[in-house]
C-alpha cells in the first residue's frame, strides 16, 4: 500500500509503463483466446462471448497485486494443461488457487524438482495448442505472414505479448500495402497503434 503514483507519472517512466500495459493487456488477450479456443468456448466467428468478464477479473487481480507489492498477476498459458484434463469452469481455477496456496508451504521440495521432470508435459500441451494454426488462410499472404511472425516472435522472445504486438503491427501494415484497408477492424487500429508505440519506446 505504498504507491508513488505521482513519481510514476513522469516521462522517464513512460516506456516502462507503456511496456507493462501493452504486455499485460496483450498477453492476457492472447492467453484468453488461445485457451478458450482449445476449450471450445469461442463462437463461430472466433470471438469469446462476454470476454469483458475474464478481462475484468484479470485487471482486478493486477491492481490487487500492485497494492500488495507483488509482480504483475494475470492469466497464464499453463491453464491449457487444466483444459486438456477437462477443466472448463471457474471451479478449476479455485482448485488451482488452493493448490498454489498449499505449494507455498512445500516450495523447498517443489524447487528441488528439475525442469526435465515436468518439461515434457508442457511440450505436449504446447503441441496440442497448435491446432488453431490449421484455421489460418495460407492462400492469403497478409494473413499467413502476420501469423508466422507472431509464432516466430513468441518462440524466440519467450513472450506471448511480444509476439501478439508484432502481429498487431504487421497485420494492418500488410492490409494497407495490399490495398485492403477495409478489412482491418477499428479496434485493431487502436491495438496496432499501441503496439507500434511499444516497439518504439520499449526499453531495450
Amino acid at each position: 500500500m505504498k504507491l508513488d503514483i505521482k513519481g510514476a507519472l513522469t516521462w522517464g517512466l513512460f516506456s516502462v509503463i507503456l511496456t507493462l500495459f501493452v504486455l499485460g493487456f496483450v498477453d492476457t488477450l492472447g492467453t484468453l483466446i488461445g485457451c478458450s479456443a482449445r476449450a471450445g468456448l469461442l463462437d463461430e466467428k472466433g470471438n469469446l462471448p462476454e470476454i469483458e468478464k475474464p478481462m475484468l477479473a484479470d485487471s482486478l487481480a493486477t491492481i490487487f497485486g500492485s497494492l500488495v507489492g507483488t509482480s504483475t498477476t494475470g492469466t497464464y498459458i499453463e491453464s491449457a494443461a487444466g483444459i486438456e484434463e477437462g477443466g472448463r469452469t471457474g471451479f478449476t481455477s479455485l482448485v488451482v488457487g488452493v493448490l498454489f496456496l498449499l505449494a507455498l508451504f512445500f516450495s523447498p521440495f517443489l524447487i528441488a524438482v528439475p525442469a526435465q521432470a515436468y518439461g515434457p508435459a508442457l511440450i505436449i500441451v504446447g503441441l496440442l495448442m497448435l491446432s488453431p494454426v490449421t484455421k489460418i488462410d495460407f492462400g492469403d499472404y497478409t494473413e499467413v505472414i502476420s501469423a508466422f511472425a507472431v509464432v516466430i516472435l513468441m518462440c524466440f522472445t519467450y513472450n506471448i505479448g511480444i509476439g501478439m504486438t508484432g502481429g498487431f503491427v504487421l497485420y494492418p501494415f500488410f492490409k494497407i500495402i495490399s490495398g485492403r484497408v477495409r478489412e482491418v477492424r477499428p479496434g485493431l487500429w487502436f491495438l496496432g497503434a499501441f503496439s507500434l508505440l511499444f516497439f518504439i519506446f520499449y526499453p531495450y
